[in-house]
C-alpha cells in the first residue's frame, strides 16, 4: 500500500489562511499526487484536488458531512442544524424542501425582482461621485430576495439586515473583530428569522403558499414534525444568505466585463454567449475555496488508506482550473462552455455531484440567473466609468474580491 504524502508542516492552518484558494493544488503539485495529509486546527486532514477526487468525495457510501465543518463555520456561515450537516435520508428529505423552491418560474421571478432593484438603485448612483459596486449589490440582492422569499423588510431595517446577512459569508472566514461580527450577525439573524417563522405558524403573517418563508416554516421532517423555529430560521437564512453572497460573483462579472471588453461585443451576436460568459466567470474567479466531509467507514482508494472519521477537504477552486479537465484553464475563455458536457465533477464552483442527492448547492440556477440580470443591466441599461483603482484579486481574503471592490463613477442611462 503506497504511503499517502504527508505535508512537511506540522500544521497547515496558518498557511491555508494565507492562501485559502491555492494551497491545496500547489502542494498536490509539489508532491506529485491528487491528495496529501496534513493537520488543520491540529486535526489530521486529507486534502484533495481534481475531478477524480471530486467524484470520490461525493460518494455518499464513503463520506458524511456530520461533524465535518469546524465550529467557527457552523456558528457563522451555515448555522447549526442546517442541511449542510445532514446525511442520508435526513439530508435527502431536507434537500427536497429546497429543490421544490427552484422551479424555473420562481427563479425567473427572483430575477425580475432583482432587475427592478437594479433600476431603482442606478437612479441613486447618478448623483454619487463613486459607487462601490460590491456594497451596492448586497443591498440590491437583500431587497430582492426578501421580497421573493416573503420575508418582511421595513425600509428602516434594510441597511441593518443587509449588513447582517453579508457578515454571515463575508466575515465568516476572517479572524479577530470581523469574525466576531459574523458570529453576532448569526445570532441576530437567527432571532430575526425565528420571529418570522413564529408569525407564519401563528397566522399573523399571511404569505403565498409557495413562498420560501411559508414552505420552510411549515415543512415537516421525516418524523412528521415541523422543524423547530430555530432550525427553520437557519434554513430560511440558507435561502437569504447565499443569494446575497451572489454579490461576489456579480462583482467578478463587472470585473470580467472590464478586463475582457471583447466579450461585450458577443452578447448580441450570439444568443447563447451570455450563459457561457457567466459560467466562465464562475469557473475562472475564486468563490468558495473548499468543502469538507468525514470518512464514513475505512476504505482504500488507489491503494491509499482513508481511516474512519478522518476529515477530508476537497479543493473547489483548483478543480475548476485543473488542466486535466480544461484546456488552457488559466485563460478566460467563455467559448469553452459551448457544447460543454455538464460534468458534475469537473465544474464545481458551488459543489459537485447531483443536486437532489448530493450536497451540491440547490441555488446554482439562482446564481446564474442573477448574474445574467446583472450582466445585461451593466451592458445595456447604464453607462459608467471605471476610475483608476486596485483591481487585483485579493486571494488571501475570504471571499476573494478585487481590492477596490470594483468602483464605478459617472453613472448614467445608456441612451444608445
Amino acid at each position: 500500500m503506497p504511503r499517502m504524502p504527508r505535508d512537511e508542516d506540522f500544521d497547515s492552518t496558518l498557511a491555508l489562511l494565507r492562501d485559502p484558494y491555492g494551497l491545496i493544488s500547489k502542494r498536490c503539485r509539489h508532491y506529485g499526487t491528487d491528495l496529501f495529509e496534513t493537520r488543520l486546527l491540529l486535526r489530521r486532514t486529507i486534502c484533495m484536488t481534481g475531478p477524480e477526487t471530486a467524484e470520490l468525495f461525493y460518494d455518499q457510501e464513503r463520506f458524511v458531512r456530520r461533524g465535518a465543518a469546524p465550529g467557527r463555520v457552523q456558528k457563522t456561515l451555515f448555522g447549526r442544524g442546517g442541511v449542510q450537516g445532514l446525511d442520508d435520508e435526513a439530508h435527502r428529505h431536507r434537500k427536497q424542501m429546497f429543490m421544490a423552491l427552484m422551479t424555473p418560474e420562481r427563479i425567473q421571478h427572483l430575477g425580475e425582482l432583482s432587475a427592478e432593484q437594479w433600476r431603482i438603485q442606478a437612479r441613486n448612483w447618478a448623483s454619487m461621485d463613486r459607487v462601490v459596486l460590491y456594497d451596492e449589490v448586497q443591498e440590491i440582492l437583500t431587497r430582492a430576495v426578501c421580497a421573493w422569499a416573503g420575508v418582511p423588510l421595513p425600509e428602516k431595517e434594510v441597511r441593518r439586515r443587509t449588513a447582517e446577512l453579508t457578515a454571515l459569508f463575508d466575515s465568516a472566514g476572517a479572524t479577530g473583530p470581523r469574525h466576531w461580527w459574523s458570529r453576532l450577525s448569526r445570532k441576530l439573524s437567527d432571532k430575526w428569522v425565528s420571529d418570522i417563522v413564529e408569525q407564519v405558524r401563528a397566522g399573523r403573517l399571511d404569505l403565498p403558499e409557495q413562498s420560501p418563508a411559508r414552505v420552510i416554516s411549515t415543512w415537516h421532517g421525516p418524523d412528521g414534525q415541523m422543524l423547530s423555529p430555530r432550525i427553520a430560521a437557519v434554513e430560511l437564512l440558507n435561502i437569504l444568505r447565499p443569494t446575497v453572497a451572489v454579490s461576489v460573483f456579480i462583482t467578478f462579472t463587472a470585473h470580467a466585463l472590464h478586463q475582457f471588453p471583447a466579450c461585450r461585443q458577443k452578447f448580441r451576436a450570439n444568443d447563447g454567449y451570455l450563459e457561457c460568459f457567466v459560467q466562465e466567470v464562475r469557473r475562472w474567479y475564486p468563490f468558495f475555496p473548499a468543502v469538507m466531509a468525514r470518512v464514513r467507514r475505512e476504505f482504500e482508494w488507489k491503494g491509499y488508506r482513508f481511516p474512519r472519521g478522518r476529515r477530508v477537504v476537497l479543493d473547489l477552486y483548483g478543480t475548476n482550473r485543473d488542466p486535466r479537465a480544461w484546456d488552457a484553464p488559466e485563460e478566460f475563455w467563455p467559448e469553452r462552455f459551448q457544447g460543454w458536457d455538464g460534468s458534475p465533477f469537473r465544474f464545481i464552483p458551488q459543489g459537485g455531484g447531483d443536486h437532489h442527492r448530493n450536497h451540491r448547492c440547490p441555488g446554482e440556477w439562482i446564481t446564474t440567473e442573477l448574474m445574467k440580470v446583472a450582466c445585461e443591466f451593466l451592458t445595456e441599461q447604464i453607462v459608467f466609468d471605471v476610475p483608476d483603482q486596485d483591481l487585483r484579486i485579493d486571494m488571501s481574503r475570504l471571499p476573494a474580491l478585487p481590492k477596490s471592490r470594483f468602483v464605478i463613477s459617472n453613472v448614467r442611462p445608456d441612451e444608445r
